[in-house]
C-alpha cells in the first residue's frame, strides 16, 4: 500500500516547480467538473505538442498542501512509471509560488493531450451504433487499466464515459484520478464520488467499499456503448437505487445489509429483467459478463482479473474493428 510519508512528499519536487517558467501557453478550455478544469496547452519545449493541463484551486490548510493533493500527484508519479497504455500519461506538476498569506494554491497537473473521450466519441458514432468487436474492445481496454490500478490497490471511484480517452488509434487511456485513492480491506471512503448514473449500490447505500465500485462502473459504461444511453439515469440517490433493482431485481431480505437508514420495505420489489430483453444485439456472452459486474452485493460481483479471463473475450467477433 502506498504511504504518503514526509519522504514521499518531498520526492513530488513541488517546490522546485514555478509557472514563471512559461513551460507551456495555454490555448483553451476542455473541460470542466467538480475537481478541476482542464484546459488544451502548447508545450513549449518539447516542440510544441500539445498538453492537457488540469488547473485545481487548491485550499491551503496550516501544513500548507492538503494530503488529498498530495495523495494526487504521488499517485500520478508513481502509476506512470510503468507506462501502462490504458492509463493517461502523467508528464508534470507546476505550481504558483506560495505567499505568507495566501489561503489558496494554484496546482497545474500536466498530461498527454487526447483528443476526446469515450461520451463525445459515441456521440460522434454513426447509426446503428458501436459494432459489437469494438464493445468488445473497448472493454476489454478498461478492465486491463482498471486490473492495473487494484493490483496497485488504488480504486479509481470515478470511471465514466468522460474520464475513459479514446485516442485517434482507437486505445482507451483511463484518466482524472481526482477522486482515486490507495485502499485497505473493510474501509470507509466518503461517498461523495462517481458520477450517480455509474455508482454502485454499495456507496448509495453509505456501505463501506473497496476495488467492485470500479466493476460496477464498467458494467455500467458497457451497458452504455451497447444501448447509446445511460442504463441507470436518476438525480437522487434512492430513485438511482429504484432504476437499478428495476434492472437487476430488489435484493431478498436477507440480502439487504444491517445497521442502514434506508429500509428494505421502503422499496417496491421489482423482479430481475433478462440482460437479454434489454441488449438484444448482446451475444449471451456479454450478457453473462454484465450480470457478473453489474450484481448487487459487492463480494458476488466479479473481479478486473477474472473478467479478462471471460469467455466473452475468447469469442472472435465476425466484424472488424
Amino acid at each position: 500500500m502506498y504511504e504518503y510519508s514526509a519522504d514521499t512528499i518531498q520526492s513530488l519536487n513541488l517546490d522546485s516547480l514555478d509557472l514563471g517558467d512559461k513551460k507551456y501557453d495555454e490555448l483553451c478550455q476542455i473541460g470542466c467538473g467538480a475537481y478541476g478544469t482542464v484546459f488544451k496547452a502548447r508545450d513549449l519545449q518539447n516542440k510544441g505538442n500539445y498538453v492537457a493541463m488540469k488547473k485545481l484551486r487548491v485550499k491551503l490548510n496550516e501544513d500548507g498542501i492538503p494530503m488529498s493533493t498530495l495523495r494526487e500527484i504521488s499517485i500520478l508519479k508513481q502509476l506512470d512509471t510503468f507506462e501502462h497504455p490504458n492509463i493517461v500519461r502523467f508528464f508534470d506538476v507546476i505550481h504558483q509560488n506560495i505567499l505568507s498569506d495566501e489561503r489558496y494554491l494554484t496546482v497545474y497537473l500536466i498530461f498527454e493531450h487526447v483528443d476526446q473521450d469515450l461520451g463525445s466519441y459515441m456521440e460522434k458514432c454513426p447509426p446503428p451504433g458501436l459494432s459489437a468487436s469494438k464493445v468488445k474492445e473497448l472493454t476489454r481496454q478498461m478492465l486491463k487499466g482498471v486490473d492495473f490500478l487494484h493490483s496497485h490497490r488504488i480504486i479509481h471511484r470515478d470511471l465514466k464515459p468522460q474520464n475513459l480517452l479514446i485516442t485517434r488509434a482507437g486505445g482507451l487511456k483511463i484518466a482524472d484520478f481526482g477522486l482515486a485513492k490507495t485502499f485497505d480491506y473493510d474501509m470507509m471512503l466518503t461517498s461523495v464520488v462517481v458520477t450517480l448514473w455509474y455508482r454502485a449500490p454499495e456507496i448509495l447505500l453509505n456501505l463501506g467499499y473497496g476495488t467492485p465500485v470500479d466493476i460496477w462502473s464498467i458494467g455500467c459504461v458497457m451497458a452504455e456503448m451497447w444501448r447509446l444511453v445511460p442504463l441507470f439515469c436518476a438525480s437522487t440517490e434512492v430513485e438511482q437505487l429504484k432504476c437499478i433493482f428495476r434492472v437487476i431485481g430488489t435484493p431478498s431480505m436477507n440480502e439487504w445489509p444491517e445497521n442502514i437508514s434506508l429500509m428494505w420495505s421502503s422499496f417496491e420489489q421489482y423482479s430481475k429483467v433478462a440482460f437479454s430483453a434489454i441488449f438484444m444485439d448482446c451475444c449471451s456472452k456479454a450478457n453473462s459478463l454484465l450480470e457478473s459486474m453489474l450484481t448487487f452485493n459487492p463480494a458476488d460481483r466479479i473481479s478486473a482479473a477474472d473478467a479478462l479471463e471471460h469467455p466473452y473475450f475468447k469469442e472472435k467477433e465476425n466484424e472488424p474493428l
